[in-house]
């Protein structure tokens, strides 16, 4: 799996960063590294949740992020 991260800075100064393969992943920090990596812990904790819930094939993972 390859997931894409798309990271922004809102008006207020906030970097948001989102990973466009899981609707709803999206966090904000104070610096764009903050936020890339507040969003790639929560996609990890997404992906376990649905792995926990059978939602996932059985083979083994590969994942990977790449910022854009």
């Amino acid at each position: 799996m390859k997931f894409t991260i798309e990271n922004e800075r809102e008006e207020d100064g906030r970097w948001l960063a989102e990973v466009l393969e899981l609707p709803g992943v999206l966090t904000y920090g104070r610096s764009a590294e903050e936020a890339i990596a507040r969003v790639q812990a929560l996609a990890l904790r997404v992906l376990a949740d649905r792995l926990e819930h059978g939602e996932n094939s059985l083979s083994p993972l590969s994942i990977s992020f790449a910022a854009v």
